[in-house]
């Protein structure tokens, strides 16, 4: 096992630094989380790399101490800066409008992502790289650890079909690029042949996903970053606090007034304030949902068309349809 082991890290350490050089650019969104600071790591062997984090105003925001700490290590040019609520207002309008989207986890994710890449486009880059795809590839969610081998096979499968990310849309919005090292095709292809138990294993007491990137980085990363455990945009820079903010900000007889209209008028079901924040917006900004296709899948919820396959509708975020 360990000689096999240490030639998988070998090989992975290898294709990841090829990936990096063929997407390699001047500015990076850093988190401070594994799949971010492995590509921070390896692209400040080849140019002076400036790392953009962000964080919501008033909110305890992990990702800013993380990603401190790896621009210590690698001795980046490092931006951090928190967002105003006035800020954020503009960020979900852009986001809502670009993803046609109401569902309040992408929005809450995507928002970050959205000051993220606005702020090194502010720095002036034109292209930025993000460590989207690392956790499909290498099994990095957590509703993934306790499935049998067989399941997880397939749950991955289903993830690599249906695999695409805010970042790319929102880059092409604000009109620069977004480069992602984990999509290179060796590297994906590499990531999807290998044994998912080199995915998912136990250590130190815990299940870990991207298990084998963590052994092949823990010589070069901090140990804080190596043994992170994976916490979402919306934890990390803090736009979690949004389901309470917008559920002090609404009161309840406009909510429920609301959730009525809406179900009856547009047959579109609201699930909490938050929800009904978003979905105001998408609809002053895109209307009513319908669907295009009468002929295919329509999610119950919302009344948009969904994939054939799919069990969740990208539109409202309901999840199993």
């Amino acid at each position: 096992m360990h000689s096999s082991l240490s030639e998988t890290c070998y090989k992975l350490r290898s294709l990841l630094e090829v990936a990096v050089r063929r997407n390699l650019s001047e500015g990076i969104l850093l988190s401070g989380g594994l799949d971010t600071s492995i590509l921070a790591a390896l692209a400040s062997r080849y140019t002076t790399l400036q790392a953009f984090t962000v964080a919501f105003e008033g909110a305890q925001a992990p990702d800013v101490k993380y990603a401190q700490l790896v621009a210590n290590r690698f001795s980046l040019k490092h931006f951090a800066k928190t967002f105003s609520k006035d800020e954020l207002h503009a960020a979900i309008l852009m986001v809502v409008k670009t993803l046609k989207s109401f569902d309040p986890m992408e929005i809450r994710n995507s928002v970050t992502i959205c000051m993220g890449l606005k702020m090194a486009k502010e720095y002036g880059l034109g292209a930025i790289m993000t460590g989207d795809g690392c956790d499909e590839l290498f099994a990095g969610y957590s509703f993934l650890f306790d499935f049998e081998k067989g399941q997880l096979d397939l749950e991955l499968q289903k993830l690599w079909e249906e695999m695409q990310f805010s970042s790319v849309k929102l880059a092409k919005a604000l009109g620069v690029e977004t480069r992602l090292p984990y999509l290179d095709p060796d590297l994906k292809s590499f990531a999807i042949k290998l044994d998912s138990r080199y995915k998912i294993r136990k250590e130190k007491g815990m299940k870990w996903g991207k298990w084998i990137l963590r052994k092949a980085f823990q010589e070069i990363l901090p140990e804080e970053i190596v043994w992170r455990v994976k916490t979402p945009i919306e934890q990390g820079s803090g736009t979690a606090m949004l389901t309470t903010l917008f559920n002090e900000q609404i009161a309840d007889e406009d909510f429920e007034y609301k959730k009525r209209k809406f179900l009856e008028k547009d047959l579109v079901l609201i699930r909490d304030k938050e929800h009904l924040f978003y979905y105001e917006v998408y609809r002053s900004v895109i209307g009513v949902p319908h669907p295009t296709d009468l002929k295919g899948k329509v999610c119950p919820y919302c009344n948009s068309n969904v994939a054939e396959k799919s069990t969740y509708c990208r539109t409202c975020g309901a999840y199993p349809i």
